[in-house]
């Protein structure tokens, strides 16, 4: 897991030069930072979630299996094409039930589309596919041949998330090639909920929801979601089911908001929870300044999440607290230094005391308080003056 963190980004850099290189804008800066923010987190939780699953599945193959399957070629490609056609329907229904596009949303917000965008899984959506996949240890398969098959799995979409590569003839007819999966993220009319597969194109024909690519496809929601508050793209969309079930009366309509389908969900609801809970800021998101304070806010967590992964065996579990709060305060500050400039700085100071809250459990010395008292000590005597000048170091102009 943590040596697939330098592998996508490499990728995801010979992708941008590619583009680059052949006058191709296939990367906005506010979209590709938002899109690698949340497959941070996903990746992240992915650290904790794995061995849930994992347990889960034994849990199940234990004591409700049904047939005692063993390893073979044979039995190891079945299960991989069973893997994708049940994620097949889990895809679809993803599409079509509100509780699942909750869920689901994250991925299609992008209005660009490139390798960055494979990275907007949330850890959401990897819980409703385990539950859709908890049907392979009942029939028999054992947790490590479906954790192994899920990984493979896992790693094929990566590459089909770009629009560099063209049409790969006679695979088109076979596989999910990047071709069939722009149609699937683009958002005109003669696409929408088309191509669901992850790996293998056969279901859609079956099933009758595959549509080939044709005129040049326009990428994110229907509606625009026009933010990138970490926070808001998670979650704006489970708001809108709650406020639509706040409105309605009967247990057939409530039902119906949340195992229906998203149109069912009245589109004016989402400005008015943006105009309730979204603060936008009249700052330039795209200040050179700024762009490149994200930048290094981004750096600096990808450098930490690959060491944490790479010894998460050695961190104690404090610090592994810790260091997943600070990563998801930056995840979130990233977003607000952007549109919600008043949560910069108190962000800022709640990432500072939880990285010296961990420091000072793996070394805990007086020295390690002085220190954090002279650094917070300005916080408190001149609060308005820093919080006017940091404000002015990161937008370039008085806040």
């Amino acid at each position: 897991m943590a040596w697939a963190v330098p592998l996508f980004l490499g990728l995801m850099g010979i992708e941008y030069l590619v583009a680059k290189k052949t006058g191709k804008n296939y990367f906005g800066f506010s979209s590709s930072v938002s899109n690698i923010n949340v497959g941070i987190a996903e990746r992240l939780l992915d650290t904790f979630t794995v061995g849930i699953f994992y347990f889960i599945y034994d849990y199940l193959h234990t004591h409700f299996g049904v047939f005692n399957i063993r390893s073979s070629v044979l039995l190891w490609v079945a299960l991989l094409i069973l893997t994708d056609f049940i994620w097949y329907w889990y895809h679809r229904w993803a599409h079509e039930v509100n509780v699942l596009w909750g869920a689901h949303v994250v991925h299609h917000q992008s209005e660009d589309f490139n390798y960055t965008v494979s990275a907007r899984i949330t850890v959401f959506q990897a819980f409703f596919r385990m539950c859709f996949w908890s049907v392979l240890p009942v029939i028999g398969f054992p947790p490590a041949m479906i954790i192994s098959v899920q990984l493979l799995h896992g790693i094929y979409p990566f590459f089909i998330h770009t629009r560099t590569i063209g049409k790969l003839g006679i695979l088109e007819y076979i596989l999910v090639t990047p071709s069939h999966h722009r149609v699937h993220h683009a958002s005109n009319e003669k696409y929408l909920d088309k191509n669901y597969g992850d790996v293998f194109i056969i279901w859609d024909k079956l099933f009758g929801t595959f549509v080939e690519e044709e005129e040049e496809p326009e990428y994110g929601l229907t509606k625009p979601l026009d933010s990138h508050s970490f926070l808001w793209q998670h979650f704006h969309f489970l708001l809108e089911i709650a406020y639509t079930l706040k409105q309605t009366s009967g247990f057939r309509a409530r039902w119906k908001v949340i195992f229906g389908k998203p149109d069912n969900i009245d589109p004016t609801i989402r400005a008015k929870l943006e105009e309730r809970y979204l603060f936008r800021s009249t700052a330039e998101a795209g200040s050179h300044k700024l762009q490149q304070y994200v930048v290094w806010q981004v750096g600096t967590i990808l450098l930490v999440l690959f060491l944490f992964l790479l010894f998460e065996h050695y961190v104690p579990a404090f610090v592994q607290v810790c260091v997943t709060l600070a990563i998801f305060l930056t995840l979130i500050n990233s977003g607000a230094i952007m549109e919600q400039r008043r949560w910069v700085f108190f962000l800022e100071y709640a990432r500072l005391l939880v990285t010296f809250a961990a420091l000072f459990y793996i070394w805990p010395h007086p020295v390690l308080l002085l220190v954090f008292a002279l650094v917070q000590l300005p916080f408190f005597l001149y609060r308005s003056s820093i919080e006017r000048r940091y404000l002015r170091l990161v937008y370039g102009r008085p806040a």
